[in-house]
């Protein structure tokens, strides 16, 4: 009955930003639920069991800035994560108290960008361990589907895979330039896709450790990305290289085009109010020279458009190079109508376009929303 709500809240002093329920354990007689505040708590409610509500952090001693993401660990009861606005990411037993001092650490171990420290006390208590990931705020966490790597982005543009018993760091990957707000893996795990404030998605390999592509669609900023879970995961494609080679014994016929087959797909949500949806085939995840067929992907409208390559030395690394010069690939001209040129084609392709024009010089300059609060 969605007259009548199952639980209603209403905070005052401080707001709720994020919210994560336990798969795992949710049953007809307990839904377990994290809600994030922007104050900094965390609070633990079973939506069946009325009177089972924690808080945690709740006199901010662990820490005072905004949670920006919670997540309970994979297929535990107990154990979840919140990631803040400090850049650190705590583990919290959902059985544990906090404490009522502020909490000693001692160093566990480190790396590049990032340290894990555990909490020092005689007495189990939260949090269990914190790790300080990159600078500035931890917008985002992921875990992969098998719940062994831990993908964070941060405000410092970089995306980092952990291995997260051994907390040992698996790759990184720089954005294009500002931060990155938002993360997911493929459902098999063999990619992670990005969004921020580069208004791209980048789509990384986690097996080579590279960027495979960056798709223009959006005019701002890239706040969520969710690949579909009923692609990928079944197909588990193979390089066409190793796959039969049936195909290469016939003479292409010039006048059809085949389209590849997908892959993947995934969509992405931006602050310019525009949803995309990506398909992730083959020719892009396993491109053959020459790089210049690189076809684009997904369009509401021009779909076809060319969008020409770079050396395979440069598709290789995980940051564009600066677009220097004017290339062939240009945006809308100017006389085509607002409205045509918001949304008139996305892209995925190998790299990045030459040259913007200055129109999208200067809308990269100004016109992205900022932060909203």
């Amino acid at each position: 009955d969605l007259h009548k709500p199952i639980d209603k809240r209403i905070y005052k002093g401080t707001q709720p930003t994020c919210h994560d329920f336990n798969q795992f354990t949710a049953a007809a007689d307990t839904i377990a639920l994290l809600v994030g505040f922007s104050a900094g708590q965390v609070q633990y409610l079973d939506l069946v069991k009325k009177d089972t509500s924690k808080l945690f952090n709740e006199e901010r001693l662990i820490d005072k800035t905004k949670v920006t993401f919670v997540k309970w660990l994979p297929e535990t009861e107990r154990l979840f994560l919140a990631s803040h606005a400090s850049g650190h990411l705590y583990l919290y037993d959902a059985e544990q108290p906090c404490g009522a001092a502020a909490p000693q650490y001692s160093l566990l171990t480190q790396g590049e960008g990032f340290s894990v420290f555990a909490c020092k006390s005689k007495t189990p208590r939260n949090p269990l361990l914190k790790w300080a990931v990159g600078e500035g705020a931890l917008n985002e966490f992921a875990f992969s589907p098998d719940g062994r790597s831990l993908a964070c982005v941060s405000q410092d543009g970089c995306l980092r895979v952990f291995h997260f018993d051994s907390m040992l760091l698996q790759g990184m990957m720089k954005s294009y330039f500002g931060g990155l707000l938002c993360v997911c893996w493929s459902p098999d795990g063999r990619y992670v896709v990005t969004g921020g404030e580069d208004d791209l998605v980048t789509v990384w390999s986690f097996a080579e450790g590279r960027v495979v592509a960056r798709g223009h669609g959006h005019k701002s900023w890239v706040n969520a990305v969710a690949f579909d879970p009923f692609t990928g995961a079944a197909q588990a494609p193979q390089p066409p290289e190793l796959s039969g080679g049936e195909e290469e014994d016939e003479p292409p016929d010039p006048l059809v085009r085949r389209s590849p087959a997908v892959t993947y797909r995934f969509g992405s949500a931006g602050q310019d109010t525009q949803f995309c949806l990506w398909d992730l085939t083959e020719d892009i995840l396993y491109p053959r020279p020459p790089l210049s067929r690189a076809r684009t992907l997904t369009g509401s409208g021009d779909a076809g458009v060319p969008v020409p390559g770079l050396p395979r030395s440069l598709s290789r690394s995980n940051s564009l190079p600066q677009p220097a010069g004017t290339g062939s690939a240009r945006g809308p001209p100017p006389d085509v109508p607002p409205a045509l040129s918001v949304g008139r084609f996305a892209t995925l392709t190998l790299q990045e376009r030459k040259g913007p024009s200055s129109s999208e010089k200067e809308h990269k300059r100004y016109h992205s929303l900022g932060n909203i609060s």
